[in-house]
């Protein structure tokens, strides 16, 4: 990148622009580096003063370095899709309230480790309210990791057997923020359960889970295979929570069926189905 060409430097100003580049790579501020000819440019041409100039080219550096960040929480949270709250329809899911889904996207309810339960039947969205909450997490500055249940059952079963129970438990401490999908779509481990109930009781009053599942509360026991540890779980799940009940048709289904009726107006010329 060239130096600034609003007006020729001297010798001595050639020698302190090159000083301060030095300098600010020397404090790893690559992106101030990068953008200091253009800086000084704007500020001659504008007049800027010193402060505004200083002001505007570490804006630039806090910019890169938040989206550097920002990328970084993107990365461990493994999030599964680019779904987001603002592509959720909320016309499609009449039980949900606006108001509640407005005030989980301010992410308050992760300062008083309040837990968030999705529940409704396949094709409702949980996993993309999921999805678009742990994204709104990880965009607001806090640690967020998404799992799903089988996974996670897997990789405390490996744990055991490899001895690295406690490093793992640590690991699923560790978010501000853990999302665990689909809990009820697939049979569980008998030792899964036991695993579900360590993490929730490690992260207990401490920090939030958004849990996904298509099994009502009072079947819990059934898809654990216990219902003693089921009703712990839930003890310590609810104790502190949202509960959203998720209904209305598949997003699958109704996707399916907007492709389809495309696809019938552009062969046929029907506007309707066809009877």
């Amino acid at each position: 990148m060239s130096t600034p060409t609003t007006e020729p430097l001297n010798a001595s100003q050639a020698s302190l622009y090159q000083q301060l580049r030095a300098h600010l790579a020397e404090l790893k501020l690559t992106t101030a580096a990068e953008h200091l000819p253009g800086v000084l440019e704007q500020a001659a041409a504008e007049g800027l003063s010193m402060t505004a100039a200083l002001e505007r080219l570490l804006g630039l550096e806090v910019e890169a370095t938040e989206a550097r960040r920002l990328a970084g929480r993107l990365r461990f949270a493994s999030l599964p899709s680019p779904a987001t709250l603002e592509g959720f329809d909320l016309e499609a899911a009449p039980g949900l309230d606006p108001a509640l889904v407005n005030e989980l996207a301010s992410c308050r309810y992760l300062e008083s480790a309040t837990n968030v339960l999705l529940i409704g039947p396949p094709g409702v969205g949980k996993t993309h309210m999921a999805v678009g909450l742990a994204r709104k997490a990880a965009e607001a500055g806090y640690r967020t990791y998404f799992t799903t249940a089988a996974d996670l059952a897997a990789r405390c079963h490996k744990a055991a057997i490899e001895g690295r129970w406690a490093t793992t438990m640590r690991f699923y401490a560790g978010p501000t923020l853990l999302v665990i999908d689909e809990l009820g779509y697939l049979p569980l481990p008998a030792e899964a359960a036991s695993a579900l109930f360590q993490v929730v009781s490690q992260r207990y009053l401490k920090t939030s889970i958004i849990l996904t599942t298509n099994r009502g509360v009072g079947s819990w026991g059934e898809v654990l295979g216990d219902t003693t540890v089921a009703a712990a779980l839930l003890d310590r799940l609810l104790h502190r929570s949202v509960v959203l009940n998720l209904d209305g048709d598949s997003y699958r289904l109704r996707a399916h069926q907007a492709r389809a009726d495309t696809l019938r107006r552009t062969t046929t010329g029907t506007p309707r189905p066809l009877q």
